[in-house]
């Protein structure tokens, strides 16, 4: 038997996004996002969806913090539209429904006797911007550095934890370079100029809390990848450092103060740093976010564009085709602390993605996703064990939603939707959740 022990003090938490559960797209004062538009562009999401209804957690946020609060969550995590906010992106003219959402949102975790972690960007760029350049202009980057004032202004004394911005890398390379995410740029030149910016964002973002004197601590949210060599050929081994220097490295070492890696130079790749940007981007922050879901063994291709390429892997894959790789949380966790200075950090995205449906009886039985939390949470443990400075862990994600490009045929939630009645059944990954929270996590 195996026991999954966590300190008492263990942050449990879940989480969503704001375009991919709120719905309510035009509805208290919202303007469009970057992906209001994308998902109109014929075939850029499966079968034309959109997130014009989502959830409707917009309307339904108490039912669903309700049973968040049952399960015994301690946190949530959501973001903040920023379309709802300022509607107009850079014009700083606030939305006040939009803000009275949120303050309710809040308002009502704390009276289910849970915290509020706001990431403040999360991937719905007002259109506006997009407009004028989007990421791939430095002007975005101060723009979100104003948004995030009104958010710290707005909404300051009822946050409890921050995010600056999530998952950096989908914000640049799938949104400029890869064009499989909004707004569908397939330059990576642009896809280079965002990253700097996205980083330089963050910064502006954590400046902001800093002059704003909050206590609630801040962070940011990386989807690290520390790919593995498919080999131990050298020009294999090669190929995974290069694979960690674009995909992960471009964003850490400028927020931790390390700079940009050497090899983004030897590569070709220009980044528009100016004068004082670095020193912007490496503000102190409080904590760091790892979002976790897979990990891949890469080579030596001398046709791909940086010479790597990934590999196929022989370990089980989720509906999303991603292997299950448990050892790779580990390997990643373990390299963060080793370059985080000591900084507390949160897994805050982990899960699996598969075909579920509610059975005549009424209930869902996903055991192939509680084998996959159930290996992730026994690796966070021992990696607690360790001296790994983990704090907390948030389940990807509370309910079934909006994947994105893949519309609505990915379900992540451990709470699945009906989407034609907005129906919400907990899995049998959720009353797991509810085991493990308790102190019951034996296996």
């Amino acid at each position: 038997m195996h026991t999954l022990d966590f300190p008492k003090d263990f942050v449990w938490g879940t989480a969503t996004a704001s375009y991919q559960v709120e719905g309510a797209a035009h509805e208290g004062g919202r303007s469009d996002s970057i992906w209001d538009v994308f998902s109109r562009k014929p075939g850029a999401v499966y079968g034309g969806e959109n997130g014009d209804v989502a959830c409707d957690q917009y309307h339904r946020y108490k039912e669903d913090i309700a049973l968040m609060a049952e399960l015994g969550f301690k946190s949530y995590r959501f973001s903040i539209a920023w379309p709802r906010i300022i509607p107009g992106g850079d014009d700083g003219k606030v939305n006040p429904e939009g803000v009275a959402y949120y303050r309710a949102l809040c308002n009502e975790l704390h009276a289910h006797g849970m915290e509020a972690c706001a990431t403040i960007y999360h991937w719905d760029l007002p259109q506006s911007l997009e407009d004028k350049g989007g990421w791939t202009e430095r002007h975005t980057a101060e723009a979100l550095g104003e948004f995030a004032k009104v958010c710290f202004k707005e909404l300051g004394d009822v946050v409890d934890q921050w995010i600056t911005i999530n998952e950096p890398l989908c914000v640049a390379y799938l949104g400029y370079y890869q064009g499989e995410h909004a707004p569908g740029i397939k330059d990576i030149g642009k896809a280079i100029r965002a990253v700097h910016h996205i980083n330089l964002a963050h910064g502006l973002a954590v400046k902001a809390h800093r002059a704003a004197g909050l206590k609630a601590p801040i962070g940011i949210t990386w989807n690290a990848s520390m790919p593995r060599a498919a080999t131990d050929r050298e020009e294999d081994k090669q190929a995974a450092l290069i694979a960690r220097a674009l995909e992960t490295e471009v964003f850490t070492h400028p927020v931790l103060g390390k700079g940009y890696p050497e090899l983004v130079g030897k590569l070709g790749l220009s980044v528009p740093i100016q004068s004082g940007d670095l020193e912007i981007i490496s503000q102190k922050i409080d904590f760091i976010g790892i979002n976790y879901y897979n990990e891949n063994p890469v080579a030596a291709d001398p046709n791909a564009p940086f010479k790597y390429s990934t590999k196929p892997s022989w370990q089980d894959t989720s509906d999303m085709g991603w292997p299950v790789v448990p050892g790779g949380l580990a390997r990643l966790l373990t390299w963060v602390g080793s370059i985080g200075g000591g900084l507390p950090i949160y897994v805050t995205e982990n899960g699996y993605a598969r075909q579920d449906a509610v059975d005549p009886k009424g209930r869902v039985h996903d055991i192939e996703r509680i084998r996959y939390v159930r290996q992730h949470l026994a690796v966070c443990a021992d990696l607690i064990k360790q001296g790994v400075n983990l704090k907390g862990y948030y389940a990807w994600s509370f309910i079934d939603n909006f994947e994105w490009a893949w519309g609505y045929t990915k379900r992540f939630g451990i709470v699945h939707v009906d989407y034609a009645t907005q129906k919400r059944t907990p899995k049998d990954s959720a009353y797991f959740f509810r085991d493990v929270i308790a102190g019951f996590g034996e296996w």
